[in-house]
């Protein structure tokens, strides 16, 4: 009875003993959360006014623009990942300005350039929601290649026809080949099997087939007139028909935009309903407050347009030392390295919608970039060169040709069934590594080695 009594106090005692541990461990728990709650309302209150609203929304103008300022310069700067690079940017022009070594000036602004089209593709998108589905298409499809078009401005101005003509030949094959491929890889190892509008797919391919026409004509021309012809004859007949090409090619892309947009905008329904999802709430996110308005993204385009412009004349400029002190040939820094840097916001952002399943938009950035290159800069340098009195035709190597054929020929056979995988990821990504290897090796001059093959063989 005795050893009962004991073991019931025992028993009693131990209750009350975990009881109050529990009680004074969830007190503990309750004031290190209070703690915590406490300071972070702290902290929040440091971005918001007495009435709990945000300080960019203040009724103090004092408070509100200040406010407003760093919260947009903040979100700007934190669009993308890319843009820690951007401290590159005034190092660059600084070498660049007290003609600092070549190679060093050629690589800190190449860097550079990288985040300043990360900006400029923010910028874009900023003000092309402002401007509505039109305009915004306009405004996209002009600044969309910005950078590419203006180092090749640039590259024009100072005669460097051979970087002019590398550098578009680069940016469509990094496009159709590296971003589409890393597009495809990215996604086909998240989801088995993915689809994509199949009409759009066709329609932006027999366009790219067309301005494939449009580099083998002229090259199979300039060949087939063979040494009949005086050189100047032959060169001023193959700008007659660049200039002639030119100007058609910008008409069909004037009409793709119409089509586009306007007249059969209900077969790009498809390929804009994810776009829309995904911001919307389609993965359960809630709708961002703007970050740049029309006059504040139209500044910044401004701005960032300059800089890439600075950037882009010392990059030029220090081609030729990289080119005798590297031993790198003027045909792989433009068609391999400069398209890497103009294009680098558009595979960051192509990789990451296709990994989200949007496959449209992934397409649409990828080929839709290309075919701009294709169908609108080209054209508009050829004619911009007429002006200028540069001899910038449409007659590429035809080595770069073939080149450009069959890249196009691999994508449309890979995009025309409407689906992609990772397995078609990596042959894009294998043909182009093989294509910027024959470049590496692939002479800055091979018209001359040619030239006198065919006199020899004419001779005999």
């Amino acid at each position: 009875m005795r050893s009962n009594l004991r073991r019931h106090a025992s028993g009693s005692k131990t209750q009350q003993i975990r009881s109050s541990t529990e009680n004074g461990g969830a007190s503990l728990t309750a004031s290190l959360q209070h703690h915590v709650d406490e300071h972070s309302a702290l902290l929040h209150q440091s971005f918001q006014n007495s009435d709990g609203q945000p300080l960019y929304d203040d009724g103090r103008t004092w408070v509100r623009w200040p406010a407003s300022f760093g919260y947009t310069a903040w979100k700007t700067l934190t669009s993308n990942p890319v843009n820690v690079l951007l401290v590159f940017v005034p190092i660059g022009i600084a070498f660049g300005a007290t003609h600092g070594n070549p190679t060093a000036v050629f690589c800190l602004n190449f860097l550079a350039i990288i985040p300043l089209a990360s900006l400029l593709s923010f910028a874009t998108e900023e003000i092309s929601v402002k401007l509505g589905q039109t305009l915004g298409g306009l405004m996209n499809a002009t600044f969309g290649n910005a950078v590419e078009l203006i180092v090749s401005i640039v590259a024009l101005k100072d005669g460097e026809i051979r970087i002019v003509q590398a550098s578009m030949l680069g940016s469509i094959l990094s496009n159709i080949l590296l971003v589409l491929g890393c597009c495809f890889l990215a996604g086909g190892i998240k989801h088995r099997e993915q689809k994509f509008n199949s009409t759009v797919a066709s329609t932006m391919s027999s366009l790219m087939a067309v301005s494939t026409a449009s580099l083998i004509i002229p090259a199979t021309l300039y060949a087939a007139m063979g040494s009949s012809k005086p050189q100047e004859k032959r060169d001023n007949n193959i700008l007659i028909l660049s200039h002639g090409t030119s100007i058609i090619l910008l008409i069909l892309y004037a009409l793709y935009l119409v089509f586009q947009l306007k007249t059969h905008s209900d077969f790009f329904d498809e390929e804009s309903e994810p776009e829309a999802g995904g911001e919307n709430g389609a993965e359960g996110e809630q709708p961002e407050r703007h970050v740049l308005g029309p006059w504040a993204a139209g500044v910044a385009l401004v701005i960032v347009t300059i800089a890439v412009a600075v950037c882009a004349e010392y990059l030029v400029d220090s081609i030729d030392s990289i080119v005798e002190n590297a031993h790198v040939s003027r045909t792989f820094i433009g068609l391999i390295l400069l398209p890497i840097v103009g294009n680098a916001a558009e595979h960051v952002t192509a990789v990451v919608v296709a990994t989200k399943n949007k496959m449209d938009l992934a397409i649409g950035v990828a080929i839709g970039s290309s075919m701009q290159i294709a169908l609108l800069v080209t054209p508009f340098l050829v004619i911009l060169g007429w002006i200028m009195g540069q001899p910038m035709s449409l007659q590429f190597e035809i080595f770069e040709t073939v080149v450009f054929f069959l890249a196009v020929l691999v994508t449309n056979y890979l995009i025309s069934d409407g689906k992609s995988n990772y397995l078609e990821g990596a042959m894009l990504l294998g043909m182009y590594i093989i294509i910027a290897l024959a470049f590496y090796v692939y002479p800055d001059n091979p018209t001359k080695d040619v030239n006198a093959l065919w006199s020899m063989i004419s001779q005999r």
